[in-house]
């Protein structure tokens, strides 16, 4: 059917809007598989308690992907936020911060009273984080350089501890959670993003995506406890722990 009605677009715009689709989804994947190629050098490992195994980091140089417009649509940022509940004057890390997109967004939520540590292992990105920062002019903002195996936040000072389709790329997730867990004030929240490997409409690459259950088996196992899951964001699981005391296994 044609219509003039704007909700309905004709078959030619249709058409022209699945022609646009498949482009994105194809520059996307492109654009992972050639992060993959130039991303930090490590042999990806498997993780030894679900035998995933772990995915490639994006380098600096696929940065502008954390950038492109369509992240609104896609995974609707401002939303994510707002489930979570970002509290005045919160102290946050934002690990794996990449160029700030969501550190930004969070610093703006938190205040002046508040403080949002932006942890990421790549100098580089570090770079174009503190470039961004400074257009807003933020004052709440401490880049912090981590390690592969360690953010190197202050222990016991972090009200939430946020990961925005990051966990995956971990070389040494149990390690990082150990560290992530001392960080965490004794009420503090851990929340993970990851796009749904459940669902293979998702356009991004397998590896770059987790399951609930491998998420909740992965990260309970180093002392926290899976508390809510949000589905209402297009293309990823929203989940949300609790750091439990006398449950984490030591250090590996």
């Amino acid at each position: 059917m044609v219509t003039s009605d704007p909700r309905y677009p004709s078959r030619v715009h249709t058409q022209d809007a699945v022609r646009r689709a498949h482009v994105i989804a194809v520059v996307i994947a492109a654009t992972l598989l050639g992060a993959a190629a130039i991303a930090i050098s490590q042999d990806p490992g498997t993780h030894p308690i679900s035998g995933r195994r772990y995915a490639l980091p994006m380098s600096v140089e696929g940065a502008a992907w954390l950038e492109r417009p369509e992240r609104i649509a896609e995974e609707n940022p401002d939303l994510a936020l707002r489930l979570i509940g970002i509290a005045r004057g919160s102290t946050i890390a934002d690990i794996g911060a990449g160029s700030g997109y969501f550190t930004i967004r969070m610093a703006r939520l938190a205040g002046p009273e508040g403080r949002v540590y932006a942890s990421d292992i790549q100098p580089g990105m570090l770079t174009l984080l503190r470039a961004n920062v400074a257009r807003t002019e933020l004052k709440n903002v401490t880049p912090v350089l981590g390690a592969v195996d360690d953010p190197k936040l202050p222990r016991e000072s972090i009200d939430l501890a946020l990961m925005v389709d990051v966990y995956h790329e971990f070389s040494e997730p149990q390690r990082m959670l150990h560290h992530i867990h001392e960080a965490l004030k004794p009420t503090g929240r851990l929340v993970l993003l990851e796009y749904r490997a459940e669902d293979p409409a998702v356009p991004i690459l397998p590896s770059h995506k987790m399951t609930v259950a491998q998420v909740k088996l992965e990260v309970e196992h180093e002392g926290f406890r899976l508390d809510r899951i949000y589905h209402e964001l297009p293309r990823q699981h929203l989940l949300i722990f609790t750091r439990q005391e006398g449950a984490r296994p030591p250090a590996r």
